[in-house]
């Protein structure tokens, strides 16, 4: 009983005693100072695991927004070609209808039209004006190898007209602003 008695003393010596910042921490346990440094090392482990998905999401993010632009210049491309291939799909119907275009022009200038032709051909020509079939102007342009075909060349008395478009024999065609048939011309030398 006597050692009972004599911790009770202690204890309430203890009890007595101002506690200081330094006393409190001096009585840290040694198995608290090893689960901190366990908690700083895991803590330190995900923070390079965090890193590491940090790299892989904008690793992805980079691939996903270069993904997404490769797939809107596909859409654009294709559009645009499917856009041109209406355009120029007609082509070789209208190509095929431009000597019939030539035969009402030469009827027309002959002035063997009637009443009646007079009107299916204006029909017939606007049909195809409003498909984007558009008439190559030449008479007096400058001679332009990439839009006419010149037939033959004639002397000119003026010096003015030389290398100018004299007379269209065949008239050249566009077709929404793409050449579809050169012009057949006479050319001034």
């Amino acid at each position: 009983m006597f050692q009972f008695r004599r911790k009770n003393k202690k204890m309430e010596q203890n009890d007595t005693l101002p506690k200081t910042e330094a006393t409190s921490e001096a009585t840290v346990n040694p198995t608290e100072t090893t689960e901190n440094s366990d908690f700083q090392a895991e803590i330190a482990s995900l923070k390079k695991e965090n890193e590491g998905l940090t790299v892989q999401v904008a690793e992805m993010k980079d691939k996903f927004l270069r993904n997404y632009a490769e797939f809107d210049n596909f859409k654009k491309r294709t559009a645009r070609e499917r856009q041109e291939l209406f355009g120029t799909a007609a082509r070789d119907t209208m190509s095929a209808l431009l000597p019939v275009l030539d035969d009402f022009d030469r009827a027309a200038k002959n002035e063997t039209f009637t009443e009646g032709m007079q009107l299916l051909y204006q029909k017939f020509h606007n049909v195809l004006r409003s498909k984007g079939l558009k008439i190559m102007e030449s008479n007096g342009e400058t001679f332009d190898p990439a839009l006419h075909e010149a037939i033959t060349e004639i002397p000119v008395p003026n010096e003015a007209l030389q290398g100018k478009v004299i007379d269209t024999v065949e008239n050249g065609y566009f077709l929404n602003d793409k050449l579809i048939r050169f012009a057949k011309v006479v050319v001034g030398k």
